[in-house]
């Protein structure tokens, strides 16, 4: 009988916690989050939708920023997933590597804009209680999450470029040669 009511009191307690995580998002997190959506998408709409737009179009043209000025801006300005809809402006080539520089960016950006991603929120928060405990500042391992995440989505970037671009030239190659075997 007390291993029942151990189990149910196990049970109940899962969800109290659960309860008092969901009271701390909302009286934490979530109005962070709803202050620096509404402020970033003000930005944009002072900026102007066209003007903004057309930046982005323009720096897609070159590698550097495809991989590093473009993702980190979706992100920060988009959030995830709507940071995605920034490839609109990438050429259809460029779409796969674009993507895997937006994707692998929605980590390092959670500790200085924790509304760009809020499912990676939990991973990053983790990572700071630990960082935390051992005495450290937040704001660096942010900054160095940052900057590295930087680094990483560029590389990410070019690397996926080069093999979309080696994979689509050898199927037009086996196309052509199916093409004259017929």
């Amino acid at each position: 009988m007390e291993t029942i009511a151990a189990i149910a009191n196990g049970f109940m307690a899962l969800f109290k916690a659960g309860g008092d995580t969901f009271t701390a998002f909302v009286t934490g997190i979530i109005p962070l989050i709803i202050v620096l959506m509404t402020a970033v998408n003000s930005l944009i709409k002072i900026i102007g939708e066209e003007r903004f737009y057309h930046v982005a179009k323009k720096a897609t043209k070159y590698t550097l920023t495809r991989y590093t000025v473009v993702p980190v801006l979706a992100i920060i300005f988009m959030g995830s997933p709507m940071c995605f809809t920034f490839g609109q402006f990438v050429e259809e080539k460029y779409k796969p590597a674009f993507y895997d520089a937006a994707v692998s960016f929605v980590h390092p950006v959670t500790g200085l804009f924790p509304h760009a991603n809020g499912s990676e929120l939990f991973v990053y928060m983790g990572i700071a209680a630990g960082v935390q405990a051992l005495g450290y500042e937040l704001g660096e391992l942010a900054v160095r999450y940052f900057l590295v995440g930087i680094i990483i989505i560029f590389l990410r970037g070019l690397i996926t470029e080069k093999i979309y671009l080696y994979l689509k030239a050898r199927d037009g190659r086996r196309k052509t040669q199916e093409a004259d075997h017929v």
